[in-house]
Order: C-alpha cells, then structure tokens, then sequence
C-alpha cells in the first residue's frame, strides 16, 4: 500500500502537466485610441455573431450608454448574417431605459444608473456588454477586459441565464473566467 502511495505521488505532477491549461481569448490591441477602438469593434462583432434572439433580426439595434471611450469604430461592424447594425445613443431620460435596443454597450457610467439598465434587461432579449466593468460585477453578459496589449473578456453565465438571448456554448471555452 505504501509503495503505491508513493508511485501515485510520483506520477501526480506528470498529471498535473497533461492536463491542458485554458488560457482566455485575447486579441492583441494597439495603444493608440483608435486601435483599441478597432480591436474592440472586432470583439463586439464577435459577440453579436455568436449571440442568438429568440427571432431573426434583420436590423440589430445596439445601443450606447455612458460614456465610452472605445466605442467610435462599433458603426464598422459587419454581421456574416446579412443583418444591419444600427446605432443609438441612449441620452436623456432614455439614459436607464433599454426598450428597443437588441444589444446595449455600456461605457463608463455611475452604479446606480447602470444597475437600473441592467436590470431591465432581465428576461429580455437583449445582449449586454460593459467597457468598464473589469470585475464582472454589474450583472452584463460579456465584460470586456482591456490589459496593456490586450483585449479579451468575460462572459457571467448568472446573466446569460437570466436573458432571452442564448450565447453559443463555443464562446464558454474562449471565456476568461467565465466558465
């Protein structure tokens, strides 16, 4: 008994290497303004894409919330389906309400307002994406996670239960975290 402990002991970090580690989907940014705003655009993109409604859109509406700072190339977006992406500003007394937006990017914005929109989005079919959420906390499907050469995210699979929309399960394995 003892000598096969003391084999299993040998073995383990053997184990332990063979085991595949995951590392998280990164794409590699510049670091000027308009990179990352390209880089984040290719992400958003990306999240549309592997993002199903419960009915076809032929016209996407992604709104803005707040203030983001990389935001500016989303308008580039090119959807495979066919389907076109429109932009809104959400402004005004719109500010904490999302009705009509199929996908909501929220930039930089306070607690409070930010938890209201997310909030109502609860049970709708609507894609949430933070810029400014680094710890995933707010209650948004996908947080984007910018490092210094990097962009990748996080998907909250809490909220992606709680949506309308249904994320292709492929994106769980590119996930940083959210697994």
């Amino acid at each position: 008994m003892r000598s096969l402990f003391f084999t299993l002991l040998l073995l383990l970090p053997t184990v332990a290497l063979a085991v595949p580690s995951v590392q998280p989907a990164m794409l590699p940014i510049g670091t000027d303004a308009d990179a990352r705003a390209a880089s984040t655009a290719r992400m958003v993109g990306a999240m549309l894409e592997y993002t199903r409604w419960p009915t076809p859109r032929p016209v996407l509406r992604l709104c803005l919330a707040g203030t983001a700072r990389y935001a500016g190339r989303l308008a580039d977006i090119s959807l495979s389906n066919g389907a076109q992406l429109q932009l809104s500003s959400l402004t005004g007394a719109g500010a904490t309400r999302s009705e009509g937006c199929d996908a909501l990017y929220i930039g930089q914005i306070d607690s409070a307002p930010m938890q209201g929109l997310v909030a109502g989005t609860r049970g709708q079919p609507v894609l949430t994406i933070a810029e400014d959420d680094p710890d995933c906390g707010s209650g948004v499907i996908f947080c984007l996670l910018y490092a210094p050469q990097t962009l990748s995210f996080q998907l909250n699979i809490d909220a992606v239960s709680r949506s309308a929309v249904r994320i292709d399960p492929r994106v769980l394995r590119l996930s940083k975290g959210g697994y």
